[in-house]
């Protein structure tokens, strides 16, 4: 009779096992998405917010800073972009397009700062070991 409880036993704790595993799967596949839901771009202009914009939304904007410059950001095809600014070095235009989480694009002359939240998560180790 031991025996048979015994595999009861060890039947129940492999369950609970499962169960527990299959919890934290569950708990890590909703923390993924979760992170990677309504991807937006943050445009900031002179250290004060612009304006939040979903990148599953295509539109252009044109924004004029107080120093007469200018900037024409594009959200297309789930990124954003600075495709035209008054600036003298252009390197923010220079810049590939910003998709993932933490994305950065800066025109430093102009002040205008776009940065992307809740986006896939770059494959890239910035830290470098």
């Amino acid at each position: 009779m031991d025996g048979i409880n015994q595999k009861k036993n060890d039947i129940f704790v492999i369950l609970i096992l499962l169960i527990v595993a299959l919890g934290f799967g569950l708990g890590y596949s909703i923390y993924q998405n979760k992170t990677t839901i309504n991807p937006e771009a943050i445009i900031t202009v002179d250290g004060k917010e612009y304006g939040r914009f979903p990148l599953d939304e295509s539109r252009t904007l044109r924004i004029e800073t107080e120093n007469g410059g200018y900037n024409v950001i594009v959200i297309a095809d789930g990124a954003v972009d600075i495709t035209e600014a008054s600036c003298p070095d252009h390197i923010c235009v220079d810049h590939r397009k910003a998709t993932k989480n933490k994305d950065t694009i800066t025109c430093l002359p102009n002040a205008v700062i776009i940065t992307v939240e809740n986006g896939e998560e770059s494959d890239v180790d910035i830290m470098g070991n």
